[in-house]
């Protein structure tokens, strides 16, 4: 582990290092709180510290104060190096920011114990974030696909649509919807309908650039974001996923069954550059109905608000 030293005095500086060094920690040297602070502030910067309490600059308490105003960073353990032995002066120094004090000239295995106990609390601390961000991030996606739930490609289309508005840059919105899929759930059973659902994700998933999103927007729906697609890259997005779900029958327990989706394409860019998001998914969702109508497995296009374009209609479903 990295450990940060703060110490503007020569030879306990070289001693306090030499021994880091030995027990194997990665020993980044700062002489005094200023350089201190700064390398604290780094993205990098180490998770466990020893400083000094009288230094140039700022102070050992000072660099505490400052570290702990900081609640976008991971947390840094520290431990005050100092002289002083007073009650007050102790009291002083927790009270600061300081996690633990070792008092000079420091005794190695005194030292050794507080760095330990350090690292076992920047270790649970790392456990901890892991697993809020892995509930977090659980949170986001549909049980069932994997896929970004409702609310989190909402908001991945919001970010977007904000973006791709301050940039001046395309951006298209497609919806889609597996066809006739009641049919499969009534005839093939709704397990049959989950493993079409799942495999259904896994090739829109398998198609999308790594900046690409897509989500289940609700039962066989979902709603896929395109940063820096204009309308013509949409649709012919929309078409490759409409091949990838089409071409090949889904594989099932007791058959392959052939599925196929419809698709309605929106973009801002040109003249519907200012769409707000919910305006945008409007004119995806009335394209996919136009799909729906006009024969299911194709893709159709909404180039205005009433202007409507299928680029595949050569793909009709009987």
């Amino acid at each position: 582990m990295r450990i940060l030293i703060a110490e503007d005095d020569l030879v306990s500086r070289r001693l306090l290092q030499s021994t880091l060094q030995k027990w194997g920690y990665e020993v980044v040297v700062a002489h005094d709180g200023s350089e201190a602070w700064a390398i604290l502030q780094a993205e990098d910067a180490p998770r466990l510290a020893i400083i000094d309490w009288m230094m140039p600059g700022l102070d050992g308490p000072e660099v505490c104060r400052r570290l702990r105003t900081v609640t976008d960073r991971p947390y840094v353990y520290v431990i005050l190096l100092t002289a002083r032995t007073e009650k007050d002066d102790v009291i002083a120094g927790m009270d600061a920011g300081a996690d633990d004090y070792v008092t000079k000239p420091f005794h190695h295995h005194e030292l050794k114990v507080r760095l330990r106990a350090g690292q076992r609390m920047v270790d649970l601390q790392a456990q901890l974030l892991a697993t809020q961000a892995a509930i977090s991030e659980q949170a986001r996606r549909d049980a069932l696909t994997g896929l970004l739930n409702r609310g989190a490609i909402f908001e991945v289309l919001r970010a977007e649509v904000s973006r791709a508005a301050r940039a001046r840059n395309c951006l298209s919105a497609v919806m889609a919807d597996l066809d006739r899929f009641k049919q499969i759930n009534d005839t093939s059973g709704h397990m049959a309908g989950d493993a079409v659902l799942r495999e259904a994700a896994l090739r829109m998933a398998s198609s999308m650039r790594p900046y690409d999103s897509v989500g289940r927007y609700g039962g066989e729906e979902f709603l896929i974001v395109l940063p820096g697609c204009d309308y013509g890259s949409g649709m012919a997005f929309a078409e490759r996923i409409r091949a990838a779900i089409a071409d090949k029958p889904f594989p099932l327990h007791r058959e392959d069954l052939p599925v196929t989706c419809s698709f309605g394409v929106a973009s801002l860019g040109g003249p519907a550059r200012y769409l707000e998001t919910d305006t945008l998914v409007r004119l995806a969702d009335e394209a996919l109905y136009r799909a729906k109508r006009d024969g299911r497995n194709r893709v159709i296009g909404a180039q205005s608000e009433h202007s409507y374009h299928s680029s595949v209609a050569q793909f009709v479903s009987e």
